[in-house]
């Protein structure tokens, strides 16, 4: 496990893949850790150098103080990307995650290099819906949150309760920390990337499941069409996470649009 202090707060974070290759940065959704990656990264080690990490609050890295602003989030990025040696990534984002990958392209330009935006939008979610959310939590755990989490994560083909994973995702939720996650809502809450995000002068693919319960493929469309050139697919038979319910496809889709990135 490595662990470094960057912009004031420890990160956990992991390198694997090639390197010298191009770099690829992966940030993961509200309520987990980036071993949600762990099914789509064995198909991109061998062509690209890749960092996985905790961003602030969530799996190993330190939960601060709540509120968070995105900006802590996309700065922490930035700061990880230096203290690793990458000064230039693709960014590969789920949720929050690609919120975090549109505002290090649009606040540290020089850094992304392309972004794949997977279910995820310029702006999710009311501050009414949002300050439900920490209320609840601070009030009562993640625990009095995590069924309908689940009903908007997964298929209900995947929420099986035979499937073993599925109770593994969910204890992967309930076990986040209250401080880190409620700290992240606020961010989500505070942050709106339509005119940055307007503004961006990258390629982007924007990936959804089609059973997106929290950002629907009609949102994540919107922000493929809101910004200039992106491509928009849909992932069938997945839901708000589809590297793990469909790590195949999603690593396909991803692993053609890294290699169509100018050098």
């Amino acid at each position: 496990m490595a662990f470094a202090r960057v912009n004031g707060v420890v990160i956990h974070h992991e390198m694997r893949g090639r390197a010298g290759a191009p770099a690829v940065a992966f940030s993961n959704s509200l309520g987990t850790d980036f071993r949600i990656w762990d099914a789509v990264v064995p198909h991109l080690e061998n062509d690209f150098r890749i960092l996985l990490y905790d961003k602030r609050g969530h799996g190993l890295s330190e939960a601060t103080p709540a509120p968070y602003a995105m900006t802590d989030h996309v700065d922490d990025l930035a700061a990880l990307l230096e203290h690793v040696g990458i000064a230039r990534a693709a960014v590969v984002g789920l949720s929050v995650g690609g919120m975090i990958a549109q505002g290090l392209a649009a606040r540290h330009p020089s850094m992304a290099r392309g972004l794949v935006l997977c279910d995820t939008a310029h702006k999710i979610g009311t501050e009414q819906s949002w300050n439900t959310r920490i209320d609840t939590v601070k009030a009562q755990g993640i625990g009095a949150i995590a069924d309908g989490v689940m009903k908007v994560w997964f298929t209900p083909q995947f929420r099986r309760p035979e499937n073993a994973a599925f109770e593994g995702y969910k204890a992967m939720l309930t076990r986040q920390s209250v401080e880190g996650y409620a700290g992240t809502c606020a961010a989500l809450r505070d942050c709106d990337l339509t005119e940055s995000s307007r503004a961006l002068k990258l390629p982007v693919l924007c990936l959804v499941g089609d059973q997106d319960g929290s950002t629907p493929p009609d949102l994540v469309r919107s922000t493929a069409e809101l910004i200039p050139g992106a491509r928009f697919e849909v992932i069938r038979d997945a839901g708000h996470i589809p590297c793990v319910e469909q790590p195949e496809a999603t690593a396909r889709l991803i692993a053609s649009f890294l290699g169509g990135l100018p050098a």
